[in-house]
């Protein structure tokens, strides 16, 4: 039969838990360095997209832009040819 051994028992317990917290530390950290990475990726992905709806919206007014220009010179041309 084992004798018992109350210090050595809570020594080997410590140790035993220390390993548990040493391991959940380890996945915390890990966890967390996941949700920043995921965190930037996103971020950047806003940026993109942002940037896409930037240019779309600067594209469409030029042609807006050019549509009018091109109004006003037919309207300048029919204007001359009616003097």
């Amino acid at each position: 039969m084992k004798e018992f051994h109350p210090f050595r028992d809570m020594k080997e317990s410590a140790k035993a838990q220390h390993e548990i917290d040493k391991a959940e530390f380890e996945a915390v950290k890990a966890e967390s360095e996941a949700n920043r990475e995921e965190a930037k990726l996103l971020s950047k992905s806003a940026k993109v997209k942002a940037k896409k709806e930037h240019d779309d919206r600067i594209a469409e007014a030029n042609a807006r832009t050019a549509a009018a220009k091109e109004r006003i010179d037919a309207a300048k041309k029919a204007k001359e040819e009616l003097q």
